[in-house]
C-alpha cells in the first residue's frame, strides 16, 4: 500500500514562506508562523516596493549593475542577473493575485526613486503600505487554497533529523504544548535578526530563530557579518522597534539635515541623499553622535501624504510630529540581514531537507549591501522558485536512527536586552576591530548562553574574519572617535 507524501513544512508566514507555499502545489503544505493571524512579520512592515525595470528606458541590465554596485560587488552575479530579468514578471504575477499596484492619472504605473537606483523604478501598493498590501492578497490565496493548511501560534524549535536528513519538526504552542510534524521538506521563511538590535526597524519576532535552527541542524553560513541598517527610522528614545521612515521620501524631495540645519549628505556622494543605505547609514550615525539628532526635512517636498506616505504620516502624528510642517527626528536601525543560511539558486542548504527563502536565506543576490527594494522581489522570486522545486522533486530518504537538532533555551529578559545594546554599540553601521574582539570575548564568557548570544557571537566572529571594509560592514580607523 503507497503511502501518502508527508507534506512540506514551511516556518514563516511572510511574503517569501507564502509564494514557497503557493508555487509547491499540488504538494501538500503545512504554513506554520508564530502569529495566530499570520500577523508580525517584516514583510507586512515594508514601505518600499518592488524593484522592476518597466520604464522604456530602464532595462534589467541598468537594474543589475545597480544592485551590483549597492552590494559592493560581494554579490553573486548570475543571481542578480537572474533576479533583475524576472522582476518585470514578479509584477506581473502579483497582480494576478490581486494586488492593486499605484498608479498614475494616466492610468500608468507609478514609478518611483529610492537609494542607490539611477532611475525611478519601484512600483507601490497603498503609497508606503505596499508590504501589507502585498502580505494581504498572498494570505488571501493561502487560505484559499486547498493543498495549504495554515497552523498560527506555533514556534519551531527543533528539527528531526533520519539519517542527516530533516523530517520532521518540532513546534511550540502558546500552551507550552509541543506538536511533532514529520515532513519531505523544511523551508525555513523567518526572516531576519534585526530584532537582535538595540534599535531596529523590524519587529520583535525578526529575532533570527530561523538562523539558529538551521544552524542547530549543522548547515553552513555565509555573510553573517552584513547587516544593513537602514539610514532614517523614527527616533524614538528608549523604543527597541522603530517606525521606519521611507526611503521613498528623499526620492520624493525630502533632505537630511544636520542639528544645525546643514544639508548632511551634500558633497559626500554623488547621489546625495539618495546614496546606497550603508553610505547614508554612517553618515547619520556619526552626525547623531557628534551633534545630537539629524533630521528629516520634508516640507519642500511635493505629493499628497494621505495617499503616498499614510504609514508614515500616522507613525509621526501618533508621536506628536506633524511632518508636512515639521522635520522629523531620524536614526539608523538595524533593518535587513544580507547573510544567512547559504542556499544555492533553488534554496538548498547544506543539509538535505532542509531549503531556506527569503531573509534568513543567502544565495548571494544582495552582496554585501542590499539595493533599495530588492527584498520583497527576492521573497517572491526565490519563494516561487522554491516552491516549484520542492513540487517536483521526491521526498530525501531517511530511515534510520534519528536526532533532534534543537535551538536552545533562550536568554533571559535582562541578558537579552544586554545582548541588544551589545550588538548595536559593537556592530552597528560603525565597528572597530578591539571593540568587536573585546566583547566577543566577553560575550563567550556570560554564563547563560542561550541561542540568541551563540548567534551573536556567530556574528562577531564573521565581523572579526572581515578585516576589511566592504559594503554594509564598515571598520573605523583606530584613531577614529566613533
Amino acid at each position: 500500500m503507497k503511502h501518502p507524501r508527508a507534506p512540506i513544512v514551511v516556518i514563516g508566514g511572510g511574503v517569501a514562506g507564502l509564494a514557497t507555499a503557493l508555487a509547491a502545489a499540488p504538494s501538500p503544505v503545512r504554513l506554520l508562523c508564530r502569529a495566530i493571524d499570520g500577523t508580525g512579520s517584516a514583510s507586512a512592515l515594508a514601505q518600499g516596493g518592488i524593484a522592476a525595470a518597466l520604464d522604456p528606458d530602464d532595462s534589467p541590465l541598468a537594474h543589475t549593475e545597480d544592485t551590483l554596485v549597492a552590494g559592493a560587488h560581494h554579490n553573486n552575479v548570475a543571481m542578480v542577473r537572474w533576479l533583475c530579468a524576472q522582476a518585470p514578471e514578479a509584477i506581473a504575477w502579483l497582480q494576478a493575485q490581486g494586488v492593486v499596484f499605484d498608479r498614475d492619472a494616466g492610468g500608468a504605473l507609478k514609478l518611483g526613486r529610492e537609494g542607490g537606483h539611477r532611475v525611478a523604478r519601484i512600483v507601490h501598493a497603498g503609497g508606503d503600505a505596499s508590504g501589507a498590501v502585498l502580505l494581504r492578497a498572498l494570505l488571501a490565496k493561502a487560505q484559499c487554497a486547498a493543498h495549504i493548511q495554515w497552523r498560527g501560534g506555533l514556534d519551531a524549535d527543533a528539527l528531526l533529523l533520519r539519517d542527516g536528513v530533516v523530517c520532521g519538526v518540532r513546534a511550540i504552542d502558546g500552551q507550552g504544548r509541543q506538536h511533532v510534524i514529520e515532513a519531505s521538506a523544511v523551508v525555513l521563511a523567518t526572516g531576519g535578526i534585526g530584532a537582535l538590535f538595540a534599535c531596529t526597524s523590524n519587529p520583535p519576532g525578526a529575532d533570527g530563530s530561523g538562523l539558529a535552527l538551521g544552524m542547530a541542524a549543522g548547515a553552513r553560513v555565509r555573510d553573517l557579518e552584513f547587516v544593513q541598517f537602514h539610514p532614517t527610522a523614527l527616533d524614538v528614545s528608549g523604543a527597541h522597534c522603530l517606525p521606519l521612515i521611507t526611503e521613498a521620501l528623499r526620492g520624493a524631495g525630502a533632505r537630511l539635515r544636520d542639528a544645525g540645519g546643514r544639508l548632511l549628505m551634500e558633497g559626500l556622494h554623488p547621489l546625495g541623499d539618495l546614496a546606497p543605505r550603508d553610505v547614508v547609514a554612517r553618515r547619520v550615525w556619526q552626525a547623531r553622535r557628534d551633534d545630537g539628532r539629524v533630521w528629516l526635512d520634508a516640507s519642500a517636498m511635493e505629493g499628497e501624504w494621505e495617499s503616498a506616505f499614510p504609514t508614515v504620516l500616522a507613525a509621526c502624528l501618533k508621536h506628536g510630529i506633524d511632518p508636512r510642517h515639521q522635520p522629523i527626528p531620524v536614526t539608523p536601525a538595524a533593518h535587513f540581514h544580507m547573510g544567512g543560511l547559504a542556499v544555492d539558486g533553488d534554496g538548498r542548504t547544506s543539509v538535505p531537507g532542509l531549503y531556506a527563502a527569503g531573509e534568513v536565506a543567502c544565495n548571494g543576490v544582495h552582496g554585501a549591501n542590499r539595493l533599495a527594494s530588492n527584498s520583497l522581489l527576492e521573497g517572491i522570486l526565490c519563494g516561487r522558485r522554491l516552491g516549484a522545486v520542492l513540487a517536483a522533486t521526491p521526498a530525501a530518504a531517511g530511515r534510520g536512527e534519528h536526532r533532534w537538532a534543537e535551538r536552545g533555551s533562550v536568554l533571559a529578559a535582562d541578558d537579552l536586552s544586554r545582548l541588544r545594546d551589545l550588538l548595536w554599540q559593537t556592530a552597528g553601521p560603525v565597528r572597530r576591530t578591539e571593540s568587536l574582539r573585546h566583547y566577543l570575548l566577553q560575550l563567550m564568557a556570560w554564563p547563560a548562553q542561550g541561542w540568541q548570544a551563540r548567534l551573536a557571537q556567530s556574528l562577531l566572529d564573521a565581523a572579526l574574519q572581515r578585516h576589511e571594509s566592504l559594503g554594509a560592514h564598515y571598520i573605523a580607523a583606530p584613531e577614529m572617535d566613533v
